[in-house]
C-alpha cells in the first residue's frame, strides 16, 4: 500500500483524542440506508403499495426499529424506495435483519438504473460537538479513493452500463473542493450554492450537516450517495461496516493531519477514472463505461486493495463479522461484473453469502469455549502467563502449539492481553 501523504493542520487530534473519538463513533454512530427499487412486470404501484406497507410496518419513528427498522415507504421516480433506520452496526443482528426484510419483498422486483442504495451516517443525542477535522478527513478519504469506491459498489448489468448516471451522485464539485485550506463548512456552502450539482446529488452529499459558529459539527450526519441498487443482504451489510471503517479511519488520520488524495499526476487518473466510471453519456439512465476496459479494470482493484489495506485494522475490531472477506470479493468483482457474467440476485447472493460463512466457519466449537474462558475469566488468578496457558491448555484439550495457533486468531479477531492483577488474558475489542 502506498504511504499516504498528510496535510499538516493546527486542529489535529492528540491520541487521547482520536481514541476517545473513535471509541464514542463506534458506540453512536447508526447507520440507515434508503433501498430503492422497481416493482416486477406488470404490477401497479397503487395496488401493491399498500400491501407493501402492511408488510413492512413501518414505524414512521426513529426510536422504534419495529419488526423490520422499516421508518417509511416511499414513492419514488424508479419505483419504491424503504427507509431503513439507522442503528448502531452490529453483524450478526444486521444480516438478519436485511434477509428478513428481502423475504418480505415479493419475487421479480428489479434495480433499473434510476434506482440507487444511499447509506446515512449519523449520530443522534452526541452532547459535544464533532471536531471539523474529523469530517474533513473523511471527506478526503472519500475523494481520494473515489473511483475505487464507485467500482466496488457499481451493480449495473452491462459491461458498457456499470453504473447508473452521474447526475444522481454527482462527484464534479467533490473532486474540486479541498479541507486544505477550506473549511467543512465553507465546503458545505459551495455546495449549497453550485448550479452545476444539485446539493443532494453529491456523491457525498452533506447537507444534513449542521456546524457551529467556531467550525465544530452540532449535528452529525452524511450521506454516502453514490452506490447503485443492491438487492443483496450480504452485500448492503458488509457496506454498511465499509462505511464505519472510513469513518473511523478518519478519526485515526485525524491525529497526524488530513489524507491528501494524492500527487497531482494520480488525482488526475483518479479523476479521469471517475469520468469512465460515472457520466451522463450512456443510454436511458446510465452511464457508458464502454470506456473501461480490462486494463482499466485492473487499476480499479489495484485501488479497490489499498483502500482496503489501510482500512483493514479497523476491521479487526468488528467481532464476529465477515465484511472485509466479502468486500474483498466485490473489490476484484463487484455486483455490476457479476450481473454482466449472467448472475441473478439469487445467484449473488449465494455467492456472498457462501463467501461469509467461509470467514464466520474460522471459530469453531473449541474457539468459543476458549472465547467464554477469556470472557468469564474462568481460570483466572494465575501467577503468570505460561501459567494460564498450562491451565487453558489441559482445560480444552489441546496442545500448547495448538493452544497458540488460537490465540493467534483471537488476536487478530479481538486483540487480546495479559492482564497480571487479574491473573487471566482478556480481550481488549
Amino acid at each position: 500500500m502506498k504511504e499516504p501523504i498528510l496535510f499538516r493542520r493546527d486542529d489535529t487530534l492528540t491520541h487521547e483524542q482520536a481514541m476517545y473519538w473513535k471509541d464514542l463513533l463506534y458506540r453512536t454512530v447508526k447507520i440507515g440506508t434508503e433501498v430503492e427499487f422497481a416493482l416486477p412486470k406488470g404490477v401497479q404501484k397503487k395496488d401493491f403499495m399498500p400491501l407493501l406497507v402492511e408488510a413492512l410496518l413501518p414505524t414512521q419513528d426513529l426510536s422504534n426499529l419495529g419488526p423490520l427498522g422499516v421508518y417509511e415507504v416511499v414513492d419514488e421516480h424508479c419505483g419504491l424506495e424503504i427507509q431503513v433506520i439507522g442503528r448502531q452496526p452490529y453483524y450478526t443482528a444486521l444480516i438478519d435483519q436485511y434477509y428478513r426484510l428481502f423475504a418480505t419483498l415479493p419475487k421479480g422486483i428489479r434495480a433499473r438504473p434510476t434506482c440507487g442504495l444511499h447509506y446515512h451516517v449519523l449520530t443522534i443525542g452526541l452532547s459535544e460537538p464533532v471536531p471539523d477535522i474529523i469530517l474533513a478527513n473523511v471527506w478526503n478519504l472519500t475523494r481520494r479513493y473515489a473511483p475505487y469506491l464507485r467500482f466496488l459498489t457499481s451493480a449495473g448489468d452491462k459491461p458498457e452500463a456499470l453504473c447508473r448516471r452521474r447526475n444522481y451522485n454527482s462527484h464534479l464539485e467533490m473532486v474540486k473542493l479541498t479541507p486544505f485550506p477550506m473549511t467543512m463548512a465553507e465546503i458545505q456552502q459551495r455546495l449549497r450554492d453550485s448550479r452545476a450539482v444539485p446539493e443532494h446529488n453529491n456523491f457525498l452529499n452533506l447537507e444534513n450537516i449542521v456546524f457551529n459558529e467556531d467550525g465544530s459539527i452540532k449535528v452529525f450526519h452524511y450521506e454516502n450517495r453514490f452506490p447503485d441498487a443492491d438487492l443483496t443482504p450480504t452485500s448492503i451489510v458488509a457496506k454498511i461496516f465499509m462505511f464505519l471503517a472510513i469513518l473511523l479511519k478518519a478519526v485515526e488520520m485525524s491525529q497526524y493531519g488530513v489524507i491528501h488524495v494524492g500527487r497531482i499526476n494520480e488525482w488526475r487518473r483518479k479523476v479521469e477514472l471517475l469520468h469512465l466510471l460515472s457520466n451522463n453519456s450512456g443510454n436511458l439512465a446510465t452511464s457508458d463505461t464502454s470506456g473501461v476496459t480490462e486494463e482499466v479494470i485492473e487499476e480499479l482493484r489495484a485501488g479497490c486493495r489499498e483502500m482496503l489495506d489501510l482500512t483493514k485494522p479497523v476491521f479487526a475490531r468488528f467481532e464476529s463479522n465477515p465484511s472485509f472477506e466479502v468486500l474483498s470479493l466485490l473489490a476484484e468483482t463487484p455486483i455490476s461484473l457479476l450481473r454482466a457474467s449472467g448472475r441473478d440476485w439469487d445467484e449473488i447472493e449465494d455467492l456472498l453469502a457462501e463467501r461469509a460463512a467461509m470467514e464466520a466457519g474460522a471459530l469453531d466449537k473449541t474457539d468459543h469455549s476458549l472465547i467464554r474462558c477469556i470472557e468469564l475469566a474462568e481460570l483466572g488468578e494465575q501467577p503468570t502467563l505460561e501459567a494460564w496457558k498450562w491451565a487453558v491448555a489441559w482445560d480444552l484439550r489441546l496442545t500448547p502449539q495448538e493452544l497458540e495457533r488460537r490465540l493467534e486468531r483471537l488476536e487478530r479477531l479481538r486483540r487480546v492481553q495479559w492482564d497480571g492483577d487479574l491473573g487471566t488474558i482478556i480481550f481488549l475489542t
